[in-house]
């Protein structure tokens, strides 16, 4: 067996025997899905029940509010103004609508108060804001001499219809679900980046501080320890994704069986049936599996994997040539902020460009730069992305390691056998040319 072929197998078996490794494979699908549905039970809660203080001396507008689940509106017109204010500063009520005694609504709408201890939401403020401009709106319009019953049922209520043009009909919301997986995939390729480019840091610190290094390179070559701890330590990640993979699928087709939705190409019958149902909540849910699983779900695997394997080939020769070049993990600081800039770049292209425009010319144009092509580009798949678009910015991909890894090496030959100096940015440079 060769060298680099021991070397692959020893950080391979290093990583998946460790117990932290084993634990997290089985235990992080389950932190995922319980921090999911922790998310939702509280936005489930109920909010505390705040009581909002009225005092309207026009008498046209405190019947317009409404209780709800979360603020109550109590009539108080006939309380002395300064003794509400000073119920809000004692904290007896959590805020006060002073509404002016005025017959101008110019004046009206200009004199208006709300008095609180805490500043309001933007979204509270507009719904009071809300009411009391469609009073004014409406005894407006009757002083013109307009039927506001008329102009009531004179608006029109659209709603569009979304269809395919194979003539199937599309589900409203679903651009997001789509961001959603291409977002999820992209997300964990930076997060794992980030996590197993450290290991590889760290394992390379670890020894060259231990003076292990100096026994290593006497029989091997820097460039294959190099190699041999990015490729070990990348198929540790590649058995732990496969194996998240086969978890997410079974839960998928579990619940897709739980709810009569089959997998793959729909029989006409079957999706008449469908669409003869869709207006019961538990139809639209079965639509929404079903354009899952009609989401081109091979592709994205196969190219999160490889577009895994490439960006982690492509950072952790810069996380391994760091390592080298340092003696502890406080001196790395300085040189990951640049190698982490483009991970957190390509996350916001991806949400606020792609969702938006997924084959505009900003998110195409980031889908083919290495440093953030795999983030981009998983991002742009769920959406539909042509073959040799994605074939193309693998080949980009991997070229460009190879690039970096031939410069990445001549910083870690040098810098592995360096002790007891802080390296500078200009003294990597300067091994570079060695």
């Amino acid at each position: 067996m060769s060298k680099l072929a021991l070397i692959i197998k020893r950080e391979f078996i290093a990583k998946v025997r460790n117990k932290s490794f084993i634990v997290m494979t089985f235990l992080s699908p389950l932190l995922f899905v319980g921090i999911g549905v922790f998310v939702g039970y509280l936005s489930t809660m109920k909010a505390e029940l705040k009581t909002i203080a009225i005092h309207d001396e026009t008498g046209r507008f405190v019947n317009e509010f409404k209780t709800n689940a979360e603020y109550k509106y109590v009539n108080l017109s006939q309380v002395d103004l300064r003794t509400l204010k000073d119920s809000i500063v004692k904290e007896s009520y959590e805020g006060l609508l002073i509404i002016p005694n005025t017959t101008d609504n110019t004046k009206l709408q200009r004199g208006i108060q709300y008095v609180s201890n805490d500043s309001p939401s933007v979204s509270f403020l507009g719904d009071l804001e809300d009411v009391i401009a469609k009073k004014i709106t409406s005894e407006n319009f009757q002083k013109v001499g307009l039927d506001t019953l008329a102009i009531k049922n004179a608006k029109a209520d659209v709603s569009i219809k979304l269809e395919k043009a194979t003539g199937e009909e599309a589900l409203k919301g679903f651009n997001e679900i789509k961001i959603a997986v291409g977002g999820a995939f992209g997300y964990l390729i930076m997060m794992f980046i980030v996590l197993y480019g450290n290991m590889v840091m760290r394992s390379v610190i670890e020894e060259k501080t231990s003076r292990i290094i100096e026994v290593i390179i006497s029989s091997v070559k820097p460039f294959q320890l190099m190699m041999g701890k990015i490729i070990g330590t990348s198929l540790a990640g590649i058995l732990q994704f496969m194996i998240w993979a086969i978890l997410g699928l079974t839960a998928m087709f579990v619940v897709s069986s739980m709810l009569g939705v089959q997998m793959g190409a729909t029989s006409g019958a079957q999706a008449q049936a469908i669409q003869a149902a869709q207006s019961t909540s538990g139809s639209q849910i079965q639509m929404y599996i079903k354009e899952l699983w009609n989401l081109p779900i091979a592709t994205i695997l196969i190219s999160f994997v490889i577009y895994f394997i490439g960006g982690y080939f492509l950072y952790s020769s810069f996380y391994a040539s760091i390592g080298a070049a340092v003696d502890n993990e406080t001196d790395s600081q300085q040189f990951l902020l640049p190698i982490i800039m483009p991970l957190i770049l390509g996350v916001y292209i991806g949400f606020f460009t792609v969702i938006n425009d997924p084959h505009g010319t900003v998110a195409t144009v980031f889908s083919f730069i290495p440093l953030t092509s795999p983030i981009v580009m998983m991002m742009r798949i769920p959406f539909g992305v042509p073959l040799w678009q994605i074939v193309l910015s693998m080949a980009i991909l991997f070229a460009t390691f190879f690039a970096v890894v031939w410069f990445a090496a001549k910083i870690y030959r040098v810098g592995i056998l360096m002790y007891g100096k802080k390296p500078t940015w200009r003294e990597l440079i300067k091994w570079l040319r060695y």
